[in-house]
């Protein structure tokens, strides 16, 4: 067996330029920028959770270049296989107790049976290294706040004291007793030391100066980033999306394949979630409109999936190119976990994987978004900025390349390479501005509505991003996009499968789906501007060059109509 030695420090101190404290994870004295999701329980029968449903799922966070997971409070202590891979993996934990969203009692019966609890889960869980905090609660502090429950304020007081009572007087104080080796907050979201001040409750713990938030907005276009939080730690943030055709099809039969059927609404078990995906997906793209209602639903459900996996890459993209600055005194954000990595059943939800396992395009972009090497590109005011963002633990000179191609042409309308680009250990810093004005001018021939921009870093020794791309508008308002003859032939190598793509034309979002055949492709959803593309399919159930090829579908933006 290995023995694995660390020190984990929570970090909350006075941030130069900027009101509050920071709040971040120092792993064996270095800051860590955790990026990763929250993990609910794999299935509602735990009994169904073996050893490899947990590897597959953890695997499969590690796969994207996860680093951290928050184990929820409003699911289960997770079984010590769970853990043990996580400490395989290099995935850290945060630990929630299971209490969320609730009011809990403090009678003596109750407390008793709370102490039990905590004593034993804190025992059965210290030696795994991968946990790096416990955590009191789940928003339970925020829900006494901002009165979610509708308390008389004369009666205020009472609940007050009972939180105290459970999360300080009881469970902090036998986490502290037993386990000396990690931090312990009260609640998430919480302000950290700030909330202690105030007496464990904060007025806001939403703040975005003290410990960490959770933010939901469905209403706001998501790829407009000044609607989200210049946070010190995004613990929680997510859009939903359906889970694949071949996931819904096993609970379902024909009569279900409609957005608007019962069976869709009787799965989508938050309010109004449907028509939030519509609404977040009409802000950017043309709406399904196919007379065939099975394809009409298909479509609907790589709409959803496509619009997730943009607006969360948008969020996340903004946590991380936040990590060096201040900005009107917020920022050194140090955390991502979007809500949430895995799932319960097959249902709309904000999952990136899908019941089973299967990724949905979200989890692909993730891969690409939490990547250690990383160009983002943001606009402000009319000017395009790129940062680099880095978890490398080296400064590194870099060429970054960027490329403008019109809908039209697979052809670039202009390239630009910039030299000795310093890209800084473990920061976000800006390495590019320029105009659109000027881009579009330098460019000739493009508008806004005719032109994309694609960027990557590029070093020494085939150190490489992933390519990344900004749109200058919507994509329903794009111009030049063709309809585009997309093929794959496939071929076996070793225990994978090797998939040539071929295109006749720039192809926005090109999703492969095997239906039911388990395992996961290297790259997918991704925008395809050259005329070939090499995809891997990892298998995780053998299977053959026959299967994949009758089980494939190709689909890109210019197929949905």
């Amino acid at each position: 067996s290995q023995a694995y030695f660390r020190t984990v420090e929570l970090v909350q101190e006075p941030v130069p330029g900027s009101p509050g404290l920071s709040f971040y994870f120092s792993i064996n004295g270095r800051p860590i920028f955790l990026k990763g999701s929250n993990w609910i329980p794999a299935d509602s029968f735990q009994d169904r959770v073996t050893y490899d449903t947990l590897w597959l799922l953890l695997k499969s966070a590690a796969d994207a270049n996860m680093n951290a997971l928050r184990v929820w409070g409003g699911g289960v202590y997770e079984q010590d296989e769970f853990y043990d891979i996580c400490n395989e993996l290099g995935i850290m934990i945060w630990q929630d107790f299971m209490f969320a969203c609730a009011l809990y009692p403090t009678d003596q019966n109750y407390l008793e049976s709370v102490r039990a609890e905590v004593s034993h889960q804190v025992r059965r869980l210290k030696s795994h290294p991968s946990i790096i905090l416990w955590s009191g609660n789940n928003e339970n502090e925020a829900a006494i706040a901002s009165n979610w429950f509708s308390i008389p304020y004369a009666d205020r007081e009472v609940y007050v004291k009972d939180y105290v009572m459970l999360y300080v007087k009881n469970i902090r104080e036998i986490v502290l007793t037993e386990d000396k080796s990690r931090p312990f907050i009260a609640s998430s979201p919480t302000n950290g030391l700030e909330s202690v001040k105030e007496g464990w409750l904060s007025q806001n713990p939403y703040d975005t100066h003290y410990g960490d938030t959770h933010f939901y907005d469905y209403s706001n276009d998501c790829w407009n980033w000044t609607v989200y939080p210049k946070t010190r730690f995004a613990s929680e943030y997510g859009f939903q999306s359906w889970p694949s055709f071949s996931t819904i099809e096993k609970v379902s039969s024909t009569e279900d394949w409609s957005y608007t059927s019962n069976f869709s609404l009787h799965r989508q078990h938050h309010e109004n979630g449907n028509d939030q995906m519509l609404q977040q997906i009409g802000y950017h793209f043309k709406l399904p409109q196919s007379t065939d209602p099975i394809k009409k639903f298909k479509d609907t459900i790589y709409l959803t999936q496509v619009m997730q996996a943009q607006c969360i890459k948008t969020e996340t993209e903004f946590y991380r190119f936040s990590q060096s600055e201040i900005i009107k005194g917020e920022g050194h954000t140090m955390g991502a976990l979007y809500w949430q990595l895995n799932d319960i059943w097959q249902a709309p939800s904000w999952a990136s994987l899908e019941y089973g396992g299967k990724w949905k395009l979200l989890h692909y972009f993730a891969q690409n978004f939490f990547a250690p090497l990383l160009p983002v590109a943001y606009e402000d005011k009319g000017v395009l900025y790129i940062y680099g963002v880095s978890d490398l633990h080296e400064d590194h000179k870099l060429t970054l390349r960027v490329f403008v191609h019109a809908w039209s042409s697979l052809e670039p309308v202009c390239t630009l390479a910039k030299d000795d680009v310093t890209v800084k250990a473990q920061s976000a810093v800006p390495i590019y501005k320029e105009s659109i004005n000027d881009l579009l001018e330098r460019c000739r021939n493009c508008t806004r509505k005719s032109c994309v921009i694609t960027f990557c870093l590029v070093g020494e020794g085939g150190l490489q991003s992933p390519m990344n791309h900004h749109f200058l508008s919507s994509l329903k308002d794009a111009v030049g996009l063709e309809k585009t003859q997309l093929s794959a032939s496939i071929s076996q190598r070793g225990n994978m499968y090797i998939f040539v793509l071929q295109t006749t034309a720039i192809a926005p979002f090109v999703s492969l789906d095997v239906g039911s055949i388990k395992g996961r492709f290297s790259d997918n959803g991704f925008l395809m501007t050259e005329q070939k593309k090499l995809v891997v399919f990892y298998p995780w159930e053998p299977t053959s060059v026959e299967e994949l090829e009758k089980s494939l579908t190709l689909t890109s933006l210019a197929d949905v109509v």
